[in-house]
């Protein structure tokens, strides 16, 4: 008798940031389970090469922190895509996930405005706390300076 594992299939190397942030500027960050002390915004890849970018944002920000987008609470309108991308290496310690020889991804900005009392429910399995910070604050404790980037365009897009 074989066993089978289940493999997973690479990552594809495009993704969504999404700064999630109060009329305030207010910017919800998250802590990595894997990596505690790397604090970032919701982020996440395509599960399909033609998945849309607006799709992604949406089941990322559900998966990791639990705020429905097109909700009564948070309607399709608080989601704005930034038309911002960011294209970076791969950290060494992820590249095993995506297919090999892949070392870049292309990552595209998104905010979503939210009240401040909007309930978070974390993914424990990738995060294992949240916090919200004044966006200044916020960038400065991004481990990603992609995403620090991003968080510093705020009051432009806000």
């Amino acid at each position: 008798m074989t066993d089978i594992v289940a493999t997973r299939p690479p990552k594809i190397p495009e993704s969504v940031l999404v700064v999630i942030h109060t009329a305030a500027l207010e910017v919800l960050l998250i802590e990595r389970a894997d990596h505690p002390g790397y604090w970032q915004s919701v982020t996440g890849s395509k599960d399909t090469p033609d998945e849309p970018l607006t799709t992604t944002a949406r089941r990322e920000v559900f998966e990791e922190t639990g705020i429905e987008i097109g909700s009564a609470a948070v309607p399709l309108t608080c989601l704005r895509d930034w038309h911002l991308s960011n294209v970076y290496e791969i950290y060494p310690v992820w590249r095993h996930r995506y297919a090999p020889g892949v070392t870049h991804n292309t990552e595209f900005v998104f905010g979503l405005r939210v009240s401040r009392d909007v309930p978070v429910r974390l993914s424990p399995r990738e995060h294992t706390a949240y916090l919200w910070l004044p966006w200044r604050e916020a960038a400065d404790r991004c481990f990603s300076p992609s995403n620090a980037e991003a968080i510093l365009q705020l009051p432009r897009f806000a």
